[in-house]
């Protein structure tokens, strides 16, 4: 290791700048996406407990609703106001914004203070989500993005499983009110840290935001979502309000395509529904959306109340539906990576996501531990089977301009999808369980103190049945929430039908399986066309993707030499002269194999000996230009009709970047150009 002028330590052995202060600093944006992505999953099994404390079990789903939707509408905001005003600032901002909300859901008396407190957290944790991310571009150097987006990506893996079981643990052993306060002391911790240790510099891209056309969106989202929230339970599906609703859902819409014609920078370009390949995988994703989240909010429901189980077991219960997830998403996304093929996922994992809400349907308050975990497994491979490949293959169908937008739209759909299942979710739960409470009953005197209305609202009722009545209120129940797997399943069914209309293009060479972070939560990403293709490319980086691109560029260049004679050649082309020890001892190529790399260029009379410097001979030199030739072509060919020189202007500064350090760079530069030994 060495300290460069400015004190930051270098990273010798990655042959990057990876500064002390930016190691602090992403430990705390990790610790604040941590806490957004927590609050995606840690209030399901927390939802009952809440419930039978502040009452209104027919707006439960709204717990969930209101950060959904918030978050999601506020990305493209977060986004491209960091472009214009410094992200270090947004960013403490949106963690700010996401304390205030955490510390007042914690202090909610009654469930309509705390679906608006989580909307306000929701907020900030949008803007947690996509400015985390956004940073590490700011602070890391192409080469070492995947590494670190591989980090997030882990985060956003670990939440999924940690959020049903942090939500159990807290609400069983302190208070459900604690799911919120636990953000405050880590949240002040990564406010702290990133005042102190993170410095980004100063950006001069310039946006045109869209705050019509961003505000327009979310209140034709808001507008549908309330429709189907509210319609047949708060109120009347013919009703004034429940039509009016709508209609001015349809209005809104109306305008806001008119705006996004227009606009210079439109927060989702209409053009890309003329792409075949992005609407349908905008439906798909709504599709699985709407899946996904409105079983995971009513799970937990279904294992408390019907079950009797508690909740910290209740998250410990879903681990297979994750774990299922999980493994069919990391196994899709390397094997399409792989052999460009990916149609069948998209078809497969759709078909699995119906079987499984049809399985789900099945379960009753008789259902054995073991059938549950099956039929919950089941579903998440479904889940798993296409919830990546559709990031990947929206990437694969557009022009590079409408990259990072394509990649967030998708992203969106997926998001309102999770807002419209659990609302629907939630109207056709509440409207079942009173007609089946109602059926269950009828006839039937209750105790006194006890009420169909009071069950409705409070699922502990239960316990204070005579034990004569209890099994028929547990069915009712039962039955109300696996009804609803039963109409969300025709839904999954709709996608499978679409799924085979998805065209198979040929993948791009550098369109690769998205990072966890965009498939497992319907986290709204929001990057730039030009992040998108870095965080591809950076996969280049790793030790396995290196020995593949020397391999490459020595058949490329016409030449028989090892892969580690390549980059030998490559570093001396840029420095003029390196010392092989100091070139092994700082860098992940093993000793012996820069000796042999050695031994080969002297052999080949490709260098010189100086010392204990090696230079470059004229053929040497004309070596290193064709392979430094054949590197950038490389490039090109992986981005396809992304790049044509002169076209692009940043990503064809991106290929030079990434040739640059692909193919010379090291971790010191002394003055007189060569890489040697510091004292």
């Amino acid at each position: 290791m060495a300290l460069d002028t400015h004190g930051a330590v270098r990273d010798v052995r990655g042959g990057g700048h990876v500064g002390a202060n930016v190691l602090v600093s992403i430990g705390a944006l990790l610790l604040g996406l941590l806490l957004a992505a927590l609050d995606q999953t840690i209030v399901a099994t927390a939802l009952p407990t809440i419930v039978s404390d502040l009452g209104g079990l027919e707006h439960l789903s709204w717990v969930v609703t209101a950060y959904l939707l918030a978050a999601t509408a506020a990305t493209p905001l977060w986004g491209k106001l960091g472009d214009q005003y410094g992200r270090k600032r947004l960013y403490q901002l949106a963690i700010v914004i996401f304390l205030v909300g955490s510390a007042l859901c914690g202090m909610a008396q009654n469930m309509g203070e705390l679906i608006g407190f989580r909307a306000l957290q929701g907020l900030g944790g949008g803007g947690l989500m996509v400015l985390s991310m956004a940073i590490v571009g700011d602070i890391v150097p192409p080469r070492e993005r995947g590494k670190y987006q591989g980090l997030f990506g882990a985060v956003f893996g670990a939440t999924s499983v940690l959020g049903p079981l942090l939500g159990g643990l807290f609400t069983e052993q302190l208070s459900w009110r604690w799911v919120f306060y636990v953000n405050l002391p880590l949240g002040i911790v990564a406010l702290a840290v990133i005042a102190a240790a993170l410095h980004i510099p100063r950006r001069t891209s310039r946006h045109r935001i869209d705050y019509l056309g961003t505000f327009l969106i979310a209140a034709v989202a808001t507008c549908l979502v309330l429709v189907a929230s509210l319609g047949g339970t708060t109120w009347p599906w013919d009703s004034g309000q429940i039509i009016g609703l709508a209609v001015l859902g349809v209005v809104l819409a109306v305008v806001f395509v008119g705006v996004e014609r227009r606009a210079a920078e439109p927060v989702l370009p209409l053009k890309l529904f003329r792409i075949r390949t992005f609407s349908l995988s905008a439906v798909i994703s709504f599709i699985m959306g709407f899946a996904m989240f409105g079983a995971m909010t009513y799970l937990p429901t279904f294992l408390q109340v019907v079950h009797g189980i508690s909740p910290t077991m209740s998250g410990v219960h879903m681990l297979p539906m994750v774990i299922g997830l999980l493994l069919t998403s990391t196994m899709s996304g390397q094997i399409v990576s792989r052999t460009g093929r990916w149609k069948m996922f998209p078809v497969a994992g759709t078909a699995v996501t119906a079987i499984g809400l049809l399985l789900l349907h099945k379960l009753d308050e008789h259902s054995s531990t073991a059938e549950m975990s099956l039929y919950f497994f089941v579903f998440g491979l479904g889940l798993g089977l296409v919830l990546q490949v559709l990031i990947l293959i929206v990437q694969n169908a557009v022009s590079y301009e409408d990259l990072g937008v394509a990649t967030s739209g998708a992203t969106f759909f997926r998001s309102i999808g999770a807002s419209f299942g659990v609302a629907i979710f939630g109207t056709v739960f509440s409207s079942r369980l009173g007609d089946k409470l109602t059926d269950a009953f009828q006839g039937v005197r209750l105790p006194p103190g006890v009420s169909l209305g009071g069950l409705e609202a409070d699922p502990r009722g239960i316990g204070a049945l005579p034990a004569a009545l209890r099994p028929p209120a547990l069915h009712a129940f039962s039955s109300a929430i696996t009804d609803v797997f039963l109409y969300a399943a025709p839904v999954a069914a709709v996608g499978f039908v679409l799924a085979w209309f998805l065209k198979e293009d040929p993948l791009r060479g550098s369109v690769t399986a998205p990072d966890a972070s965009e498939t497992i939560p319907p986290n709204p990403v929001q990057r730039s066309s030009y992040d998108e293709v870095c965080r591809a490319l950076s996969l280049l980086g790793t030790r396995e993707g290196r020995r593949e691109v020397y391999e490459d560029i020595t058949a490329r260049a016409g030449y028989d030499l090892l892969p580690a004679a390549s980059w030998l050649l490559l570093r001396i082309r840029r420095y003029g002269s390196v010392e092989p020890y100091v070139l092994a001892e700082r860098s992940p190529v093993p000793l012996q194999t820069v000796l042999a790399a050695e031994r080969q260029v002297e052999e080949r009379r490709l260098v010189d000996r100086q010392g204990l410097d090696l230079t470059l001979t004229e053929a040497g030199r004309v070596a290193a230009e064709r392979l430094a030739a054949a590197r950038e072509d490389s490039l090109s060919e992986l981005l396809g009709d992304w790049w044509k020189p002169g076209r692009s202007t940043d990503l064809t500064q991106l290929v030079k970047e990434l040739t640059s350090e692909m193919c010379g760079a090291t971790s010191e530069r002394p003055h007189n150009g060569s890489v040697r030994r510091v004292s």
